[in-house]
């Protein structure tokens, strides 16, 4: 079955979409819940607390990001007060570290992921780069001697094992190239459902949102505000003087500018702040569009990517340059 996007909105009103496979219905607007740099663990689950709270169902999670366990905390404190009913009215996603990333060891990562959240399964599971590293050792960034080629093969057969068993309802993967996803898509019994990579917009990935598109693939952006107050991020998007004349004109914020264009263009989009404010405002943008004009402004915008991926470039490979991790999508 193709994803498809719902028509009609949920309670909540934010939009959902069914994903091929699985049809597990997904809203398009999640709660990312990396800091960088971190944050205490009271503080995660607080934040999270507030967003179910303000109508987030959907959660987007890592073992790197160590939130598994705030983020599972939240969903028993949320049940047992009444904010929900049961886990099942949530969409969580996880994501596979490098150094999980070996056929054999997959299983495992994902088993310890659902014991850090409390759950039972997983809605999302997704490969968190297109690069393994040395087993057993979990620390970012990895040490260039680290990286090891990934065997594409053997990790994503053991990602569709994790589907058949029922741990995780959907898989995918996370800053895969359209060389790396059609690499996948030649063997895939499971093809993925999602792929989860830097997309705002001044990096819109035209050529990758036509590739997904056409493969039936949803692209999930993480960044779509430009990841201001982290280590890698940048002001650059919401102090983009285009966003902002458009956003005085429509008397809305730059944010919500930038997340309703992604929604637009049939993205998925995951939002991170642990300001209340944000967070209800950032909900705040399914009841009125851009226009035309407005769009073809945006789309007009000069393109250059923020996350380069640097840390995943070695002089010992898989991946000497970017050129190289990104097959020339940079």
């Amino acid at each position: 079955m193709d994803g498809c996007l719902e028509a009609s909105l949920s309670p909540l009103s934010i939009p959902e979409y069914v994903l091929g496979c699985s049809g597990r219905r997904m809203p398009l607007l999640g709660f990312g819940t990396a800091a960088s740099p971190p944050v205490g663990s009271q503080l995660t689950k607080t934040a999270i607390l507030q967003a179910i709270e303000l109508g987030y169902r959907h959660f987007d999670t890592a073992s790197l990001y160590g939130t598994e366990q705030p983020l599972g905390e939240a969903i028993l404190e949320a049940i047992a007060v009444g904010l929900i009913k049961s886990r099942d009215e949530l969409f969580i996603t996880s994501k596979l570290w490098c150094s999980d990333a070996h056929g054999e060891l997959v299983l495992p990562a994902l088993q310890r992921s659902l014991k850090n959240l409390r759950l039972e399964y997983l809605d999302l599971y997704l490969i968190h780069w297109p690069v393994s590293s040395k087993p057993g050792i979990y620390e970012f960034p990895i040490k260039q001697e680290d990286f090891l080629a990934m065997d594409f093969k053997a990790v994503w057969k053991a990602m569709e094992d994790c589907q058949r068993l029922g741990l995780t309802k959907s898989i995918g993967v996370s800053n895969f190239s359209c060389k790396k996803l059609g690499d996948i898509l030649a063997f895939a019994k499971i093809p993925p459902a999602v792929n989860q990579v830097e997309l705002n917009p001044l990096w819109q990935q035209k050529k990758l949102r036509e590739f997904c598109k056409a493969n039936g693939i949803l692209l999930t952006a993480y960044a779509p505000l430009g990841a201001q107050g982290t280590i890698w991020g940048s002001n650059r998007v919401l102090e983009c003087e285009l966003l902002k004349e458009i956003a005085k004109q429509k008397g809305k914020t730059v944010a919500q500018i930038c997340l309703r264009w992604a929604y637009e263009q049939g993205i998925s989009i995951l939002v991170k702040s642990f300001n209340k404010d944000r967070m209800k405002s950032n909900l705040e943008i399914f009841n009125w569009s851009l226009s035309q004009e407005d769009v073809k402004k945006i789309n007009d915008i000069p393109q250059s990517r923020l996350c380069s991926g640097q840390d995943y470039i070695s002089k010992y490979g898989p991946f000497n340059t970017t050129q190289e991790l990104w097959d020339g999508e940079i």
